[in-house]
C-alpha cells in the first residue's frame, strides 16, 4: 500500500512546485499596463507584458508601430493561422513580422503576429504556442 502511496504523493508534489515556479513568472499575466483589465481578445490566453518581452521583440514593436523599414523580406507578410491558436478571421487579417533571435543565421523562430484590430500575439516557438503581448 505504502509504495503506491508514495509516486502519487510526489507527484502531487512536483505539479504543485511547477504551478508555483509558473505562476510566479512575469510572462503569465492577467492584467494589462497599469492593472488594467485584460483585453477581450486576449481572455483566455497566456499573457505577456510588452515590457516583459525580450528586446529584440520590443525593437520589432517599435518597427511596427513606425511602419518599418523592416529588415527581413518577409516581415509584415499575412500570417495564415493554419495552426488555429488565434482567434478565428479571414485571410488577411494578420501579418507576422520577425523577431531578431541572437546567435541564429536564419530568422530563427521568434515572431510578432498583429491583428487588424490591433491584437499583438508574441511566439518564440515558431507557431506552436502564443501569448498575448499586453501593451
Amino acid at each position: 500500500m505504502l509504495l503506491r502511496f508514495v509516486p502519487r504523493v510526489l507527484s502531487g508534489v512536483l505539479l504543485c512546485f511547477a504551478v508555483l515556479v509558473s505562476g510566479c513568472s512575469p510572462i503569465h499575466t492577467t492584467t494589462g499596463a497599469a492593472g488594467a483589465a485584460t483585453p477581450s481578445w486576449a481572455r483566455g490566453m497566456t499573457t505577456i507584458e510588452e515590457s516583459a518581452l525580450p528586446p529584440e521583440a520590443r525593437q520589432t514593436l517599435t518597427l511596427i508601430d513606425q511602419d518599418g523599414p523592416f529588415p527581413y523580406a518577409k516581415d509584415g507578410v499575412v500570417f495564415g493561422n493554419f495552426e488555429k491558436l488565434l482567434p478565428a478571421h479571414e485571410r488577411g487579417y494578420y501579418h507576422e513580422y520577425t523577431v531578431k533571435t541572437p546567435g541564429s543565421r536564419d530568422r530563427g523562430a521568434r515572431r510578432i503576429v498583429t491583428g487588424r484590430g490591433g491584437e499583438v500575439y508574441y511566439t518564440d516557438d515558431h507557431y506552436e504556442s502564443f501569448r498575448a503581448v499586453l501593451r
